[in-house]
């Protein structure tokens, strides 16, 4: 049975005072490209986004991830020689030589090893068709509908294909990992009797850059996927095929910091509204958000919310208890809805009370 939706208006017009921002034009050279808030998931801008395509070193991302979440960064890996034979971009692993995982995992994103990728693989999926298979099970978790992993380093292979679409939504799942973050943003790191830097140039010239991952082949081309971050807004960017990616990321984040500044909807324990209380002390009741939303917007562009009562709140009503959903929208598109909670306890009326104890009197034996 389906629970009763009470569902009020409050009139409630979230108007945000956007600073005035010319919006900017931006193209790219890429085949495919994408810009996404990695917070909401707002597609900013898109160009043939939803296209298959090769992804070259990207692929490394998800290899990274999958490796985080399944093995333990102090593990100890020994190197077999399969690994030390992969072509293409090396740390230049020796067979025999024992490396801790998270070592690997440096020589993976920094160096772009595909010899650390095939390290990483055997080790954590015990074969690298065993690790393909959890590589291929995280894609579907993440609703990567078009994606397809063969291997872990990301060498040419029909089977082996995403969408800049998709590769952005790894993206934003990778960034709110700790760990991968916290390795692909190091610019230079001296680890398991090695120093290692990173591919990745953004890190040096793009403010806010947090890093992630290059990748060239040459059926690929130029691949790349980056995150930055300014004002506690994070923005994603992949370009695919595109032998002006540096300048082209550059450009997109300027475009999406400055027309599509996030905006804080709800903050969490802050009150978001009022709602009526039958029978109570008070007739209404402050709601508070039970998390954070934000969205950005561009100038011009307002969230509308609707609050949804679970029930009709009647007193006694207890701080904390869950009232319902606050509900945002734009254009009359829902974007987002977050758990509200009550705010402040209400007590039933006393008059309520005073009958009950007049009722008692009436009856008693005094006389």
């Amino acid at each position: 049975m389906r629970r009763r939706i009470l569902t009020f208006f409050l009139a409630i017009l979230l108007l945000f005072s956007i600073n005035p921002c010319q919006a900017k034009a931006v193209g790219t050279s890429a085949a495919a490209a994408i810009l996404v808030d990695a917070d909401s998931g707002r597609v900013l801008y898109d160009q043939n986004a939803d296209a298959r395509m090769l992804i070259a070193s990207t692929t490394k991302i998800m290899t990274a991830l999958v490796a985080i979440r399944e093995g333990n960064l102090s593990d100890v890996v020994t190197v077999k020689r399969e690994a030390t034979l992969t072509e293409g971009s090396s740390m230049y692993l020796k067979e025999g030589e024992q490396l801790t995982l998270e070592t690997l995992l440096y020589g993976l994103m920094l160096c772009s090893g595909n010899d650390a990728a095939v390290a990483i693989a055997d080790h954590v999926g015990g074969s690298q068709k065993g690790f393909v298979k959890l590589m291929n099970e995280t894609a579907r978790e993440l609703g990567l509908e078009a994606t397809s992993f063969a291997n872990p380093n990301g060498l040419d292979a029909e089977d082996h294909y995403s969408t800049a679409r998709d590769m952005a939504k790894l993206a934003c799942a990778a960034v709110r990992n700790e760990t991968l973050l916290r390795i692909a943003s190091t610019q230079s790191v001296t680890i398991g009797g090695r120093t290692m830097t990173n591919h990745n140039k953004l890190l040096r010239y793009v403010d806010g850059c947090l890093g992630l991952k290059t990748g060239y082949t040459r059926a690929a081309g130029r691949t790349l996927v980056s995150c930055a971050e300014r004002r506690g807004q994070r923005l994603v960017a992949v370009t695919l095929q595109d032998g002006n990616d540096w300048a082209d990321h550059e450009a997109l984040y300027d475009y999406g910091f400055s027309t599509y500044p996030a905006h804080r909807a709800a903050v969490l324990g802050k009150v978001l509204c009022q709602a009526p209380v039958k029978n109570g002390l008070r007739a209404s009741i402050p709601l508070v958000a039970a998390e954070s939303f934000s969205w950005p917007l561009a100038e011009g562009e307002t969230l509308d919310m609707t609050v949804e009562l679970d029930t009709p709140l009647t007193a006694p009503v207890s701080a904390g208890r869950r009232a319902g959903e606050a509900v945002f929208s734009l254009n009359g598109r829902e974007v987002g809805r977050i758990g509200l909670l009550c705010g402040e306890a209400v007590p039933p009326k006393l008059d309520s009370a005073m009958a009950v104890l007049k009722r008692g009197r009436l009856f008693s034996n005094e006389d």
